[in-house]
């Protein structure tokens, strides 16, 4: 595909299976995002046996979508780093750990709005 260009430009259903083949494939190779789609289930049936409100739900839904995300940036990121460079290089290495480290931050920004959000549910707060 030439940049600026329509010359062969996937078209627009074309482009979401590309993004459906990504995920397909982060889910069959990155143990991660697996985790991540575990908890996100656990999280949904958890709030279905709570009677989460509609706010909540969506801020369950965000939560869960966001962190996803994150893992899968993540991924490409990783991926991207090591297509640049095989050897241990520190950049790399910087570039690796800071990219975990939002997935590190988000996940506990998460956790922690699922905790206010279950308390307050379940009566505790």
């Amino acid at each position: 595909m030439i940049p600026g260009s329509d010359r062969d430009h996937p078209t627009f259903v074309q482009s979401f299976r590309y993004a459906i083949e990504g995920l397909l494939t982060a889910i069959r190779t990155e143990r991660n995002i697996n985790v991540m789609l575990v908890l996100g289930v656990v999280t949904v049936v958890a709030g279905i046996a709570v009677g989460l409100d509609p706010v909540s739900w969506c801020l369950i839904v965000i939560c869960c979508g966001l962190v996803i995300f994150a893992e899968l940036c993540n991924t490409a990121m990783e991926a991207i780093v090591d297509l640049a460079t095989q050897e241990l290089h520190p950049l790399a290495k910087r570039a690796k750990d800071i990219a975990a480290a939002s997935v590190y931050v988000l996940s506990l920004t998460a956790t922690v709005v699922g905790v206010i959000v279950f308390s307050h549910a379940l009566g505790v707060i």
